[in-house]
């Protein structure tokens, strides 16, 4: 072997020791892959199948909760007798068909429209004076330099949620009650007393400070979970750029949170004809159906309590009705924002 052909170093002796690969004629065709977004059905399937065993029981769950107890609306349409039989499929079989002589009812019943207005009413106050709570109260969090300041106060705020209603209803008779510490105070200093737990007027409002005070701590973790994601990197950069804390909490803050509230937002549109049945039921015979009455009262009222469960579940159904078109009006809304919502378009 002459002196040119010898291998300068030892890589070049290690590449030529190596086989020569196949060309690919030689080796056949090779098997392509399609992209992931369009593999067919049954390839998702079989890839996806331990994501989907183990969410089997939740699906079932949801199905057989949610989903199958949406066919009883049919006594919507008749005049339901539940002692017709004992069994309650064959009540539903037996009982006379009316058609729409419910609904006709429900839209000539002035207590509903009494119950529409208030529950509309306390949809707008919580909208406006709940909503934008968790908000603020995140941000402000969030600006604690302290992690052992942000954990307590985190953990302050998020405490009541765990309370049920009636010890939540229980403080706020014992602070705004006809004999609570607000009446008493007044009295020592030569004042009328005064129960804001009866009176009409206020209850509105009454009811949105007891909803801010139990379930904001809820939204903040919402919020403060989204705040995380936010990267350092953006507020060093707008720091360089010479913005101050304002000017970082609208520019790279807020513009960080606006998906989450844009979603939190529709669903709470979807959820606006659903203001605290429990809540609001046990302050019910203190102010009085006519300041108290909302759609899920008074769908339970009648049908529970005067058992005319064909008119209940009439008014039920249009309440399911309304709030699905709120939530696709309110996801359009969503979606011309440039936000996703609950669904993409």
């Amino acid at each position: 072997m002459s002196h040119n052909t010898v291998p300068r170093t030892r890589a070049e002796a290690d590449a030529t020791k190596k086989t020569p690969v196949a060309p690919d004629d030689a080796a056949g065709p090779r098997e392509t892959k399609p992209p992931s977004g369009k593999l067919s059905l049954r390839l998702r399937f079989r890839r996806d199948r331990v994501l989907v065993l183990m969410t089997l029981p939740a699906i079932l769950l949801v199905l057989l909760f949610n989903y199958v107890p949406i066919l009883g609306n049919v006594v919507a349409f008749q005049e339901y007798d539940p002692y017709i039989s004992e069994n309650g499929i064959v009540s539903i079989l037996n009982s006379p068909w009316v058609g729409l002589e419910n609904f006709q009812r429900i839209f000539e019943d002035s207590a509903f429209w009494n119950a529409v207005q208030n529950t509309l009413v306390l949809f707008v106050l919580q909208l406006v004076l709940y909503f934008p709570i968790p908000i603020l109260l995140a941000l402000l969090i969030n600006s604690v330099v302290r992690p052992r300041v942000r954990a307590i106060a985190q953990a302050i705020l998020y405490l009541p949620h765990f309370f049920s209603w009636v010890l939540v209803i229980a403080v706020f008779q014992q602070l705004l009650g006809g004999a609570g510490l607000l009446s008493q105070l007044l009295r020592d200093h030569g004042y009328d007393g005064l129960s804001l737990m009866t009176d009409p007027e206020t209850f509105k409002f009454l009811v949105t400070a007891q909803s801010v005070w139990k379930d904001a701590g809820w939204g903040i973790i919402v919020f403060l979970a989204a705040l995380a994601s936010v990267s350092p990197d953006l507020y060093e950069a707008a720091a360089m750029d010479g913005a101050n804390r304002w000017r970082r909490m609208w520019h790279v803050t807020l513009p960080a949170l606006r998906p989450v509230i844009a979603l939190l937002l529709v669903l709470r549109v979807g959820d606006a004809l659903t203001v605290g049945f429990e809540q609001i039921l046990l302050q019910r015979g203190a102010v009085g159906p006519g300041a108290a009455e909302v759609l899920d009262t008074f769908v339970w009222w009648n049908g529970v309590r005067n058992q005319d469960f064909g008119y209940a579940a009439a008014a039920g159904l249009v309440k399911g009705v309304i709030s699905l078109g709120l939530v696709l009006i309110a996801n359009k809304v969503a979606h011309l924002m440039g936000e996703q919502g609950v669904y993409k378009k």
